[in-house]
């Protein structure tokens, strides 16, 4: 029998914080096993989301669901908060990305004031504090469903490219260990390689094989510093022929061997 795995807590982070941990934290291509909102109150910077690059500003509320291919610049005068959702099937929010440009000064101020009560919560020892974290996120995403069927109307409808590319971006986040190369991508898409990197190049700026490579050499670099598990036996899990080719994959990237970024992180 197969065991659900609990909920796991609500919390914000400071977005300034995300970057402190190093720019390929938050820029390159990843996913996280939980829903997350990305609501900036200050500065400008560049999202990908599903392969589609698009400006951000203040005021700008992005929803990314769970396991959506994503990165974002996070530069020294950007703020802002991310909301962490956890891992709880109660709780309702938007199955799709959303990308929101919040205009009304009334809309800015209640999810503001939410991020707030919700922050409070959190650090709270009072009775059923973790009850009352939970009705807020709740209101959150009420919030979400609301500006989202709000920015309905104006909101550009994916063509052909993008849909593609989204495609795209999610068959690779399931198999980008399996050691597939774009070729194998396309095909399995129905298009040639040549025809995916000219939708990848005119969605995000970048060739197919870029966002392949940038989503490997994050998982690298993740286990590289979050275990102790060899480097020969990363490049085995993450697809690649040999150490020897995964470690000039890695240098040409990151400037660093795995031994030597393992080393200093």
């Amino acid at each position: 029998m197969t065991l659900a795995m609990p909920p796991s807590p609500s919390r914000l982070v400071a977005i300034p914080r995300l970057a402190a941990g190093g720019r390929w934290r938050v820029e390159a291509m990843r996913s996280i096993s939980e829903p997350c909102l990305l609501w900036f109150t200050k500065g400008q910077g560049r999202i990908t989301i599903s392969g589609v690059t698009r400006g951000y500003t203040a005021h700008n509320a992005i929803y990314i669901p769970a396991g959506v291919m994503h990165g974002f610049e996070a530069g020294p005068q950007v703020f802002g908060t991310a909301v962490f959702f956890g891992r709880d099937p109660d709780l309702a929010l938007p199955k799709v990305p959303l990308h929101l440009r919040i205009r009304e000064v009334h809309a800015q101020q209640e999810v503001n004031i939410l991020l707030d009560a919700i922050q409070r919560e959190i650090e709270s020892d009072t009775p059923a504090h973790d009850r009352a974290t939970k009705a807020y996120v709740g209101l959150l995403g009420v919030w979400l469903e609301r500006q989202a069927r709000k920015a309905d109307p104006d909101a550009p409808r994916p063509d052909a490219t993008r849909r593609l590319v989204a495609r795209y971006t999610a068959l690779l986040e399931r198999n980008f260990r399996s050691g597939m190369g774009v070729a194998d991508f396309a095909a399995a898409l129905g298009v040639t390689p040549t025809h995916l990197t000219r939708c990848c190049n005119a969605a995000c700026g970048r060739p197919a094989s870029a966002l392949l490579q940038d989503r490997r050499i994050f998982e690298a670099r993740k286990l590289l510093t979050e275990t102790r598990i060899p480097v020969g036996r990363i490049a085995e899990q993450l697809g690649f022929n040999s150490p020897a080719y995964f470690t000039r994959a890695f240098q040409h990237l990151t400037g660093k061997s795995p031994s030597a970024f393992r080393r200093t992180t």
